[in-house]
């Protein structure tokens, strides 16, 4: 290891995003273990606008790299000194996918084994308030000169490494951060091994922090160590960005997929993740809602409304809500001209449903169509049954549950299998309370519509008492809601 090359690199750029930075300066100096035996600095034209932000940050201003050479006129010097070397930087990620991305824009694929000093540094030198080089190097006595220059950054840098390289004189770190099956080099600076082996590969929740504890992301997993380390090999802009700004990692498991989903909605509402961007609003849902016409026809219609509101029933797609209408068609032997299913006809000619027995032609009372459309509603209505989603719990002697009640979350626990619990009331002491938003309505809707009714018991909406699943009435519940997928949202 000691005649090994090592490349000690930092590069400056025009700043906007893994993929829109470009160049804009590049320093090089190659080691053969810790003897410094070649230096290579340039600035680079990047052909595009240099950011006030960034002249601020480096002093690199556009008059400036107005001459200097393209990065096509570079690269041979920069892939012929870093060739058989590892590729060395504080923050090695960033560096190196730079430098990636400007060799993929001429057709080449750069490649090298990477070292991170910031990781070598929290692994060597622990306890340290902060691993910034400018911080770090204050801390260890390293002259620092030129900051946010290439040059000056890359010359603390190498005083950095060969530090490191005399606390680690057998390079077991370094080896073991080399080695083909660590994921070391691709994990964020701030985050430690250890904490990312502890991990568990189940189902649950988990919160990425920045330095001041705040969660800048929640996100639900089946694996949660699996989702957790993808995030950190994934190549785009808002997850690099995400990664280092990440310096602890919590979680929560959850035994089943259902709960996670639900809890994660929960943790976006409270936290307001910066990195998430779904879940963070409501979006639109299409709602049954019923009146009376000129007629006295009882009509059914669909509105798009951007709010939960009380209805008859609720959907967060339109071809969901259609689906619906025309079910209750077929079902009551319903009109679909007044199902809104058809429009600016006098009398309804639907190529599907011919189950109209004359309401809009004048064969049928309306007193006798309304009763029907009425008995339609009453059957929206059950849907919004109160029943339990029961599942996996987070050990094998546990299960967990999902109450709802009135169609309205009411929130999840776990219960002991050596519990009995069969009326509604035992579950209220193992409940934890959850608040019923949009997002929790939409996830149960698309479970029922999804998963059917196997694991769901209900109950009586006035009684509360429990009754058998296998009865018709349950059965039919189920049924509905697994086929139609429609979740009421009375309040």
């Amino acid at each position: 290891m000691k005649d090994q090359l090592f490349a000690v690199i930092d590069v400056e750029t025009t700043g906007g995003g893994i993929n829109g930075n470009r160049l804009t300066e590049i320093c090089v100096v190659l080691l053969r273990g810790s003897k410094i035996i070649d230096k290579f600095t340039s600035l680079i034209n990047p052909e595009k606008e240099i950011p006030r932000h960034i002249t601020g940050l480096t002093g690199i201003d556009n008059e400036m790299l107005a001459d200097a050479p393209k990065f096509h006129e570079v690269a041979k010097k920069i892939e012929e000194i870093t060739r058989d070397a590892i590729f060395v930087a504080h923050n090695v990620n960033f560096d190196y996918n730079v430098l990636r991305n400007e060799f993929s824009d001429l057709g080449f694929d750069y490649s090298r084994r990477k070292l991170c000093t910031v990781r070598l540094s929290r692994k060597l030198i622990p306890g340290l308030f902060s691993y910034s080089l400018g911080r770090l190097c204050d801390s260890i006595s390293i002259p620092i000169s030129n900051r946010h220059r290439a040059e000056g950054d890359t010359d603390a840098t190498v005083i950095l490494f060969q530090r490191l390289l005399s606390l680690d004189e057998d390079f077991k770190v370094i080896n073991s951060f080399l080695h083909a099956r660590s994921r070391q080099a691709t994990l964020p600076p701030h985050i430690e091994a250890e904490q990312i082996h502890s991990l568990p590969e189940s189902p649950g929740i988990y919160l990425f922090k920045d330095r001041q504890h705040k969660v800048i992301y929640a996100g639900k997993a089946i694996d949660i160590k699996k989702r957790v380390v993808s995030h950190f090999y994934d190549r785009m802009s808002k997850e690099y960005q995400l990664g280092q700004e990440t310096f602890h990692i919590d979680y929560e498991t959850t035994g089943n997929e259902l709960i996670a989903l639900l809890l994660e909605a929960e943790c976006i509402r409270k936290y307001y993740p910066k990195y998430n961007r779904a879940q963070k609003r409501p979006g639109p849902v299409y709602q049954i809602v019923s009146y009376f016409n000129q007629r006295g026809v009882l009509q059914l219609a669909l509105e798009r409304t951007p709010k939960r509101r009380e209805s008859i029933g609720t959907f967060y797609s339109r071809p969901l809500a259609q689906e619906k209408l025309e079910y209750l068609c077929r079902e009551f032997k319903l009109c679909p001209k007044y199902c809104s299913l058809q429009a600016n006809v006098e009398e309804c000619s639907h190529y599907e449903i011919i189950s109209c027995e004359g309401i809009c032609s004048g064969k049928e009372e309306v007193a006798v169509y309304n009763e029907k459309v009425t008995a339609a509603i009453a059957s929206l209505t059950e849907e919004s049954s109160t029943y339990v989603i029961r599942g996996k719990g987070r050990h094998f002697e546990e299960e967990s549950f999902v109450l709802v009640k009135d169609g309205k979350y009411q929130g999840f626990g776990y219960i002991d299998q050596h519990e009995q619990v069969s009326a509604l009331q035992d579950f209220e002491p193992f409940l934890k309370r959850q608040p019923a938003t949009y997002h929790t309505h939409k996830i149960l809707s698309n479970y029922m519509r999804k998963q059917g009714a196997p694991k769901i018991t209900f109950f009586e909406r006035v009684s509360e008492a429990s009754i058998d699943i296998a009865t018709a009435r349950a059965h039919k519940n189920a049924a509905l809601l697994a086929s139609h997928g429609t979740l009421s949202l009375f309040q």
